[in-house]
């Protein structure tokens, strides 16, 4: 619930590897540092693609690239095209989805830091986040040993907690990722579907706020 209408709980709809968000998260971060103290952040997993199960067709490929460049001329972030040379990527965000869960409740505070890390990790740098070796080596450097990671990371509790993260965000009526969500009165509250930049995101909360 919304502590007081000038302390806003902003959800974060998200996935390590979604395209838009990657650009996003920069967005989030920067409004959450010009508004510190003054607005919470919770991360949410929307799943992009869970549970893919079959590699990604070369059609796939084209209309994702396209996707990527996109984002690229917009935000001049870098990508990695290297993984669509891989014939067998399987574009399942589940397992990253999982990992951002495991951060969550171990470094509640560095979960919107290992989002980014993520996020580079996945699209600049082309690691696979469907790998938990990689997910493992990426959330090491914020505190989080590899067996801890590994124990929670496969636990039932997580992966089940992780599945009804999902079925969360299509409950609240998420179509877009990213999407930013006020939490109010009545239940979280659309602010942004979609990726925009600092200045329409802090005008849309400002307007939020005076209606509050």
């Amino acid at each position: 619930m919304v502590q007081s209408p000038y302390n806003p709980v902003l959800l974060y709809v998200t996935d390590p590897m979604c395209a838009w968000c990657y650009g996003f998260t920069h967005v989030i971060r920067r409004l959450r540092a010009l508004w510190h103290g003054r607005l919470t952040v919770e991360v949410v997993a929307g799943g992009l693609s869970p549970y893919a199960e079959t590699p990604i067709t070369q059609e796939e490929k084209e209309r994702l690239a396209l996707s990527w460049h996109r984002v690229q001329e917009r935000t001049s972030l870098p990508f990695n095209y290297g993984l669509f040379l891989n014939r067998n990527f399987v574009y399942d965000t589940e397992p990253a989805c999982r990992a951002l869960h495991v951060v969550r409740r171990l470094r509640p505070a560095l979960t919107l830091e290992v989002l980014r890390a993520m996020h580079s990790a996945f699209y600049a740098d082309g690691l696979n986040l469907a790998d938990p070796q990689v997910l493992a080596a990426v959330v090491r450097p914020f505190g989080i040993h590899e067996n801890l990671f590994y124990t929670l990371f496969e636990a039932e509790e997580v992966i089940d907690a992780t599945e009804k993260e999902f079925e969360f965000a299509q409950m609240i009526g998420v179509t877009d990722l990213p999407s930013v969500y006020v939490e109010g009165g009545m239940g979280p509250e659309l602010l942004v579907k979609g990726f925009c930049q600092l200045d329409e995101l802090e005008e849309r909360l400002l307007r939020h706020l005076e209606m509050v």
